[in-house]
């Protein structure tokens, strides 16, 4: 458990968020949402002690741990994989330090002894003998195969090595469990497995992630950051955003009366608690979402961009026609013999377990790269705008913003590029800003800006949520779904893909899986399995 009293942060007259008193219990997965800068990864450093809160306290339960998944990848280079993951239960780690210490000792004495013996009930106590095992187990769920475990950290690469620092946090079942982009560098399947992981984890979980699915999947609550407060809402984040875009829909309906009000929020509270018991990742634990009292749902202050994509004409039939590609990088095959039509209306999700299979096959299509063999044509009516996984190529100018953009505009009029940059949620001074020093979400943005433009009616998009914060993500989903051309797209986000696609392509060095269904049916279907068992292997 984690108690919060009276907690202010502020940075001189900047304040995050004030008087705040709350208890995370047991039993309970709390997803931290806010905007950007609102103070999420904050709040968990207060409370793993990390940094001073300007006033207040945190504590935990007596004799609690508290464990925290480590941003400093370098931290553990000169340590084995499995020792750093032993590494996470702090206690164990130095009563198995001492202990193994005093045994190579040459003059072991009858005082040394006394010692060890003590340190082995302690070990014993804390199931010492299992901990090896345990730890190879989380390794080997979050793709850590067993010829690495005892690899230095410093010979992984940096995916691998986001994964030991995860199976560092959750070793040993702590009291306390702090995690911050979990799953940044994860693929789908680990990231299923870290949900499945998380939703039967009985003790507390406080959670930051921009991955919607997952926070639906794991959080029983919902900890707003918003108006310098923190609000807690019983549900997952889906309802917590409809509940808010419902409060914000009803505020602006100024003549409606209150009981109407009333009546409509305690409609969609039944209704979603219905959704809710029906879910795959409900478990026994879960709250019910009656229990939120309707006057707690308030409008949020985020701002949402205005994404729309409009295409200047109509896909005709012939869309994509893709013959024989082949590509190899490094000697290496990312896909072989590739061959598919594009039809009308179909947003493709492309998947692999090597997303440079994905990102070649985009350049090719884009004339970006050739293929090694094989052919592609598009449509004589098709008109494309392409999402490149990385944009860096196009941000190294000195340019302003309205500079930038009116690159790549038929209509040069400041007030028109405007208009394109507002909706992106660019204002006033930052118009000025040079692109060099945007932030990874602010270049995304600009990108999003450049491809409305195009009035393209194919859209090709590398991972599109890529740096970018819950409320872009949100939009972009929103307005893909209603996109009436072409979507050719990787991702990561399993809620994007199961909401915007409906044909699935997967690529493999020895052949591809090419089904029309929904991402949620296409990950348990038996026949797909035994398909990629056989052409991943």
């Amino acid at each position: 458990m984690i108690t919060v009293n009276g907690l202010d942060v502020q940075f001189g007259k900047r304040i995050l968020f004030q008087d705040v008193n709350l208890k995370f219990t047991p039993g309970n997965c709390y997803g931290i949402i806010g905007a950007n800068g609102a103070g999420k990864s904050t709040l968990l450093r207060v409370i793993c002690k990390q940094m001073e809160p300007t006033r207040g306290t945190v504590a935990l339960g007596p004799g609690e741990r508290l464990s925290v998944l480590s941003q400093d990848h370098f931290a553990f280079d000169e340590y084995t994989v499995l020792d750093t993951v032993l590494m996470g239960h702090t206690t164990l780690w130095e009563v198995m330090s001492e202990k193994n210490a005093l045994y190579a000792k040459a003059d072991f004495s009858d005082a040394d002894g006394i010692r060890v013996s003590e340190l082995e009930d302690k070990f014993a106590g804390m199931e010492g003998w299992n901990a090896e095992s345990d730890a190879a187990g989380l390794l080997s769920g979050l793709g850590i195969s067993e010829d690495v475990h005892y690899s230095l950290m410093k010979d992984l690469s940096g995916k691998q090595k986001v994964r030991v620092l995860l199976a560092r946090a959750l070793f040993g079942k702590p009291d306390n469990l702090l995690l911050d982009e979990p799953t940044n560098d994860l693929d789908l399947e680990t990231v299923m497995w870290l949900e499945n992981y998380l939703s039967n984890f009985e003790n507390t979980v406080l959670v930051v992630s921009h991955d919607r699915h997952f926070l639906d999947a794991v959080c029983t609550h919902t900890a707003d950051i918003d108006f310098g407060r923190l609000q807690l809402f019983a549900g997952n984040y889906s309802f917590w955003y409809e509940s808010s875009q419902l409060a914000l829909r009803q505020q602006q309906q100024q003549n409606k009366k209150a009981e109407e009000k009333k009546k409509e929020l305690e409609e969609f509270i039944r209704r979603f608690s219905a959704n809710v018991a029906k879910s795959k990742q409900t478990t026994s634990r879960k709250k019910m979402i009656e229990k939120l009292n309707i006057e707690e749902i308030k409008p949020s202050s985020r701002r949402y961009p205005g994404i729309l994509f409009t295409p200047a004409r109509e896909p005709g039939n012939q869309i994509l026609e893709v013959k024989g590609l082949t590509k190899r990088i490094e000697g290496q095959v990312l896909f072989r013999d590739l061959n598919f039509n594009v039809e009308k209306e179909d947003k493709i999700v492309f998947l692999s377990r090597d997303p440079r299979a994905m990102t070649a096959l985009f350049q090719i299509l884009n004339g970006e790269e050739q293929a090694d063999a094989g052919t592609f044509q598009w449509g004589q009516t098709i008109t494309t705008s392409y999402l490149p996984v990385d944009n860096s190529a196009y941000f190294n100018s000195d340019y302003t913003l309205i500079d930038w953009l009116s690159q790549f505009s038929p209509d040069t009029n400041e007030v028109y590029l405007k208009g394109f940059l507002g909706r992106m949620l660019f204002t006033g001074e930052e118009l000025q800003k040079k692109v060099s020093v945007l932030s990874g979400g602010e270049k995304m943005r600009c990108m999003i800006s450049r491809m409305m433009l195009t009035d393209a009616n194919t859209l090709v998009l590398d991972t599109p949520t890529n740096h970018l914060d819950l409320e872009s993500i949100q939009a972009f989903n929103n307005t893909l779904r209603a996109f009436k051309g072409n979507l050719l797209f990787a991702s990561h986000d399993h809620e994007f893909i199961q909401t915007v696609a409906n044909r699935i392509i997967e690529l493999t060095p020895n052949g591809v899986i090419d089904k029309m269904a929904d991402y949620d049916d296409y990950i348990v279907d038996p026949v797909v399995a035994e398909q990629r068992q056989r052409l991943y292997n």
